[in-house]
């Protein structure tokens, strides 16, 4: 069997990779009888000569291997007829943007294993970028601050070498010593953004408290679980599983935060006909602190009502006009800033890698290798070499034929 990891070929680039170098050298000591290679990359932000360094061979070329592992959606020209990829393949929610690419995948007989998927026994996702997602999420919404009020400037995240330099950056300025933060989500999002706030100093508090103190003595954050921010319509007690089963019987709690916040990170996870976290019309209501909105979860027309497009890396921030309910610059008096870059842990593309490839390691390369006995990849398995959409995403049938 032999593997090779793929060079990204989606625009904009992305410097991400599914293993390290040191990770490869793991692999080869692990598997000594399974072959290796990595693909030659102009964009992947760790070089080739890391990979020659490690013993890795880097070859142009990967028509001959078993298995190609990448990162995000691979071009429909760069698809290789007959072979098992792993990616994020973006369709499984019927994407309207990536049906053409499942329809390449068949054509191709290509067998995909999507990493959105892939899940444990006890249905929990093994693999992702969440955390990163999460950590440059919060670094922005700062950066977006100091951008909003002129107050001071941290470099981009991806301008850096890594994340102790972008903490670093953080650590330097000087946040509002009032600023108070609410923060979304206790998924790997969340706990990512939280683990940003702490390590730059701003320190977390009850969501009371929160409430009801105005703090003088530097930032704070409150983190909320969907219990906090969520309140069954009848006046009933918050029951996670009820939530889950049928969301239609709660409500939002969360404008009261929206009113003693200066900034929300959003890092929940939304799902649909779950009630929207804030409104058009909160975002209109008198008693309004929120002044910027870091939408790391980024679900457009969504449960956060000023969310109206992704941003970008390049441009991360615009403004939300809650009296017109449109775009508008970011610093106009009275408008809430958004940050709502998409592709986030793109901007530490080598402390990325190096958190999805233990990953991989730890949970993924053994079964392609050692064997499938629980079903795991039989279940993320999208399509199959015969050209096939498995049992599981039959439903995406109509997806493909209306490509």
């Amino acid at each position: 069997m032999k593997f090779g990891l793929i060079k990204e070929g989606k625009v904009p680039p992305d410097e991400r990779v599914a293993l390290t170098p040191e990770q490869c050298a793991e692999f080869k000591a692990k598997w000594p009888d399974v072959e290796l290679v990595v693909q030659a990359s102009e964009v992947r932000r760790i070089p080739a000569e890391e990979y020659r360094a490690a013993g890795i061979s880097v070859v142009e070329d990967v028509s001959d291997c078993d298995v190609l592992i990448g990162v995000k959606e691979v071009n429909e020209e760069d698809l290789i007829e007959g072979k098992t990829y792993l990616f994020f393949s973006h369709t499984y929610k019927l994407q309207p943007y990536n049906a053409r690419l499942l329809a390449a995948i068949l054509e191709k007989k290509v067998s995909l294993i999507d990493y959105e998927v892939l899940k444990k026994p006890d249905g929990r996702r093994i693999i992702g970028f969440g955390r990163y997602a999460g950590i440059v999420g919060a670094y922005n919404g700062l950066r977006a601050w100091g951008l909003r009020e002129k107050s001071f400037e941290l470099p981009r995240a991806i301008d850096g070498k890594d994340l102790d330099q972008m903490i670093t950056s953080a650590r330097s300025v000087s946040f509002p010593g009032g600023m108070k933060i609410v923060l979304t989500g206790f998924g790997r999002v969340g706990r990512g953004a939280a683990e940003l706030l702490e390590k730059v100093g701003v320190r977390e508090v009850g969501k009371d408290e929160f409430l009801s103190v105005e703090f003088n003595d530097g930032p704070v954050f409150t983190h909320l679980g969907l219990g906090d921010y969520n309140a069954r319509v009848d006046g009933g007690k918050f029951d996670r599983e009820a939530f889950k089963n049928d969301p239609s019987e709660f409500k939002s709690t969360f404008l009261p935060y929206a009113c003693a916040a200066d900034m929300y990170i959003a890092g929940h996870y939304y799902s649909d006909g779950s009630p929207y976290i804030i409104t058009k019309e909160d975002l209109r209501n008198d008693d309004l602190r929120l002044k910027v909105v870091a939408d790391v979860s980024c679900d457009i027309d969504g449960p956060v009502a000023c969310t109206l497009k992704p941003s970008t890396v390049a441009d991360p921030v615009y403004g939300y006009d809650p009296i017109n309910e449109c775009e508008c610059a970011f610093d106009k008096k009275g408008a809430i800033t958004v940050m709502a870059v998409d592709n986030l842990p793109c901007e530490l593309p080598r402390d990325a890698s190096k958190g999805f490839g233990r990953e991989m390691l730890d949970h993924v390369i053994p079964l392609l290798i050692e064997g499938d006995k629980d079903g795991v990849l039989e279940g993320a398995r999208e399509t199959n070499l015969n050209g096939n959409l498995c049992e599981k995403f039959k439903y995406l049938s109509d997806y493909v034929a209306n490509s």
